[in-house]
């Protein structure tokens, strides 16, 4: 398959590949990984056309379309990857692989608006987990590590020290030290076996039906891969409960949102969920807030981060910056809540 021109919205030898009618295409959704649109196909259906992020090697829509079959054999829900007219999954292009996948009908949130929302989120996630964990794939892009809360710190004490003479050196410094506080303040999370989990379970990652609060299917699954469970639960429950957008600096931990998350996902999830899993799952969730701080607070020196948006922020570091303290901020919210959570959690994962 020839090459296509990344900059074009809708290249004639892209939407060709799907036949798709060009004159339909316009973008979908808020990412900032993968340009998203919907096109409508010659056939009259609305597809999903993407191109997929360089970060991403092609070869994960092979994982992708092991990962959905196995979901659709289980009754599970999902976006399907659809081939080219050529029979392929993907076109390649130096700018990232594009592909096309089956448009679920729902509308995706930015934030969840009431404990419903939350208890399907947790019902949906553990129904996913569920039905992935005897698939049998060794996947083709090996995601390096993303939740590795020593390397996110050194990596934060390494930036502070080699970008003194950047603008926001003081401020991120300062947030530096909070951040490096704050996780000596927490316990280790334990280890816990390898599972199949999506990779990226934050709320816009979901799709609802469009007239009511009932999780649909997940979406964006180039992230799905083996990882320790607390780790996805814990990013899981900071994305679901922040009531603030990750870049607000007013940012709260719900503890409604939280006990009702906890719920769907502990129901969806008994006789399956370990008992060491479901322990960690308030640490873990404090633990991925912090980490993320730390991630956001390097990036904001280092001007690494591949998504910003320059509507509401003048720089990629500033944007960073207000991230880290986004993210602190919904920290502290937990942590003057960690009795109730504690037990909240104990409750609706059923734990001793």
């Amino acid at each position: 398959m020839g090459r296509v021109n990344a900059n074009a919205l809708a290249d004639p030898r892209v939407t060709a590949a799907w036949n798709l009618d060009p004159a339909s295409v316009r973008p979908l959704g808020t990412g900032l990984i993968n340009r998203t649109f919907l096109a409508r196909g010659r056939d009259g259906e609305w597809r999903v056309l993407q191109q997929v992020n360089p970060l991403f090697a092609p070869e994960v829509n092979e994982d992708i379309e092991a990962v959905t079959a196995h979901l659709a054999a289980r009754g599970v829900p999902t976006p399907r990857l659809v081939r080219t007219v050529d029979g392929e999954l993907f076109v390649t292009d130096p700018a990232g692989a594009w592909r096309v996948l089956t448009h679920v009908p729902g509308r995706v949130l930015d934030a969840v608006a009431n404990p419903a929302q939350a208890g399907e989120a947790g019902r949906l996630l553990a129904s996913f987990h569920r039905a992935l964990d005897d698939l049998d794939h060794q996947f083709r892009h090996a995601r390096p590590p993303v939740h590795e809360p020593a390397r996110h710190l050194a990596n934060l004490a390494l930036a502070v020290e080699t970008h003194r003479r950047h603008k926001l050196h003081a401020a991120a410094a300062a947030l530096a030290d909070e951040i490096f506080s704050a996780m000596a303040a927490l316990p280790a999370l334990p280890a816990t076996p390898l599972r199949v989990v999506h990779g990226d379970p934050k709320i816009s990652n979901l799709v609802f039906v469009a007239d009511g609060d009932r999780a649909v299917c997940m979406l964006d699954l180039d992230t799905v891969g083996r990882m320790q469970l607390p780790f996805e639960l814990g990013d899981a429950f900071r994305s679901w409960c922040n009531v603030a957008s990750e870049d607000d600096p007013r940012g709260h931990f719900s503890a409604a949102l939280f006990a009702a998350a906890a719920a769907g996902y502990g129901t969806a999830a008994a006789g399956w969920l370990r008992a060491e899993e479901a322990a960690t799952a308030v640490n873990a969730t404090a633990t991925i807030q912090v980490e993320l701080a730390a991630r956001f607070c390097a990036d904001a020196l280092n001007e690494s981060y591949f998504g910003w948006n320059p509507a509401l922020f003048p720089t990629r570091g500033e944007h960073n910056l207000a991230r880290a303290r986004g993210q602190l901020a919904v920290h502290r919210s937990l942590l003057a809540q960690r009795p109730l959570l504690d037990e909240l959690a104990a409750r609706a994962l059923e734990l001793d």
